[in-house]
């Protein structure tokens, strides 16, 4: 058993007097004078052989894979000090690096002398950025210089030297993991432009480093024609065929239904290439993918068909946060707020320092109208994670219910600020500025938004609004009528107000038969509008059909009893009517 007396002085042992005939005894062991001294025992042999070395390193890494880091560590400690070799310091480093001995690790890394290699370098800046050393950890990774196109300039190449080249095929580039380090440390320090250039070298780097995509897209750091662009540039080797059709799918959401179900079909289709018939089946049926479909549905206005989908997803799997983000926004949409209160409750119970969770309970109390509290948690979600784009929307979406459309413009300044591809906060401000009457500067705000996502209908609507508002009314059509362009086949009820639009736009235009068509339109889905049915009443009345004028101008009453317009109308209506029936009747 182990005496530690943990740096305090020692004590002398305690001894009972020995009896006298006892200490008069000569010692066994008493050397006599003239008489050689005993030779020491030799020292244990410390050695290991190759065959032992290789056992050990194979122990290594399974100790690593059951994650039992200290038995790694202290058996990689043994075997670096028994040879010396630069793999054996390296498999070293690692484990102390996944044994959280960040400082150690780094250490170890700066000692050995071998930071020429790339590995080893990039090992050491690994180090750093857990330790939130991100000054260090760009000075450990080198100089190096990047264009906004993504391609690296003077970047100090190094090299693999103290590795063998034979698994690189089955490696992710370590020069494109080099670059989203870059990327994440430039985030960190909150430099969104150059963070934005390195993870767009990282992927050009290796088309299979998908946590730089992953960065652009959820960080909507690229416009709609940026990620396009970026995607094209891409050089996807023979059997990534699914990684590519994969990747448009990611990006193209607010293209029209059309292009986005081919990309779907061609996904399908490129799985097959990468595995048996059984297994394509699996990848079809993959939650990533499915998730990304949900969200189109979502962005398409689909929002029951999203709900179905997202809630199969989540019983297969009830952890998968991206499919969870795109489940609350459809119950949000279609007012689940039970839904929303047992979600949120699981969110924050399973994962108390992530943004989402407490995201979802803003969700929840915005779903049932207590603003105040859908503020006070949508902060608490930007205060964990500020560049969650989400919550900052939802923090201006919140004060805009509540009127307080100064605080919602601040909010949604933030948003476009840290979120240049994001068009939703650019929208919304312009949308403020429709309430306030100030048109020409809503103008301005949704054509910014149209030239960062081009594809999305809400632009144009809004756009028809401003112009019917300026009395431009034969643009308002067109731009009401390029929105249900691009919106999918089926219309949905998200674009009923679309329908009304256009239907008063034609009317202003006199063209009443046309305006008649897309009122009725409008009238075929279940949210009937009291637009809609006044729209509808006073098109018939300026066609001097009264007796039909007369039903729409009740059936709107009947959704608002007090509308002064309707009652007005009504009563005009009813008295045209019988000037017209006594007129008939006197001829």
């Amino acid at each position: 058993m182990r005496d530690t007396n943990f740096g305090f002085p020692r004590e002398p042992p305690t001894t009972s007097p020995a009896p006298a005939e006892a200490a008069a005894e000569p010692s066994p062991k008493r050397r006599r004078v003239g008489e050689a001294a005993e030779e020491p025992p030799p020292p244990p042999e410390l050695e290991m052989g190759e065959e032992s070395l290789e056992r050990l390193r194979g122990v290594v890494r399974d100790s690593v894979g059951k994650h039992l880091y200290s038995s790694a560590i202290f058996l990689a400690d043994k075997v670096a000090a028994a040879t010396g070799d630069p793999a054996d310091v390296y498999m070293l480093a690692q484990a102390l690096f996944l044994g959280r001995h960040y400082r150690r690790a780094l250490h170890l890394l700066n000692n050995s002398r071998l930071l020429r290699d790339l590995r080893f370098r990039f090992l050491a800046a690994k180090c750093l950025e857990e330790l939130k050393e991100w000054h260090q950890c760009l000075l450990m990774l080198g100089d190096a210089k990047v264009d906004e196109h993504g391609k690296v300039l003077d970047q100090d190449d190094g090299s693999d030297i103290y590795f063998d080249k034979d698994s690189e095929n089955h490696e992710i580039n370590i020069k494109a993991a080099i670059c989203f380090l870059r990327g994440k440390a430039y985030e960190a320090l909150d430099n969104r432009d150059l963070a934005r250039q390195w993870y767009k070298a990282a992927i050009k780097a290796d088309p299979l480093c998908y946590e730089a995509l992953e960065c652009l897209v959820d960080n909507y750091m690229l416009t709609c024609e940026e990620e396009s662009e970026l995607l094209s540039s891409l050089q996807f080797g023979k059997e990534d065929g699914w990684l590519s059709s994969f990747y448009s799918c990611l990006i193209r959401k607010h293209e029209k239904e059309y292009v986005v179900e081919a990309k779907f079909k061609e996904l399908e289709r490129e799985s097959c290439s990468i595995s048996s018939s059984s297994s394509s089946e699996t990848l079809k049926n993959n939650i990533d993918v499915l998730a990304c479909k949900a969200e189109y549905y979502h962005q398409s206005g689909e929002y029951q068909k999203c709900w179905q989908l997202t809630s199969s997803l989540l019983e297969r799997d009830p952890f998968h946060l991206k499919c969870t983000l795109v489940h609350l926004a459809a119950a949000m949409e279609l007012g689940h707020s039970n839904d929303l209160y047992l979600l949120s409750c699981n969110l924050v119970k399973d994962y108390p320092q992530k943004a989402l969770s407490w995201f979802a309970v803003g969700c929840y109390y915005y779903c049932i109208k207590k603003y105040d509290q859908a503020r006070r948690y949508f902060g608490k979600a930007t205060g964990l994670d500020g560049t969650f784009p989400p919550a900052w929307i939802g923090t201006g979406i919140a004060y805009a219910a509540q009127e307080e459309g100064d605080q919602a413009m601040t909010a949604f300044r933030t948003a476009a600020r840290l979120f240049p591809g994001c068009h939703l906060p650019t929208l919304y401000m312009g949308m403020q500025y429709v309430r306030m009457h100030n048109f020409k500067l809503a103008e301005q705000f949704f054509t910014q938004a149209k030239s960062i996502c081009p594809s999305d209908p809400l632009i144009y609507n809004e756009l028809g609004v401003v112009a019917y508002n300026m009395k431009e009314y034969q643009k308002a059509v067109q731009l009401f009528e390029l929105t249900l362009d691009h919106t999918s086949s089926s219309l949905n009820e998200m674009w009923e107000p679309t329908l009304v639009n256009l239907g008063h736009a034609l009317r202003k235009l006199k063209q009443y038969q046309k305006a008649v068509s897309y009122y009725e339109k409008a009238l075929t889905f279940p949210t009937k509008s009291l637009s809609a049915f006044a729209g509808l009443a006073y098109t018939y009345h300026l066609m001097d059909d009264f007796e039909a004028a007369i039903n729409y101008y009740h059936k709107a009453l009947w959704l608002k009893p007090d509308d002064q317009f309707c009652t007005d109308m009504l009563t005009y209506a009813l008295e045209s009517s019988c000037h017209s029936t006594a007129r008939r009747r006197i001829v």
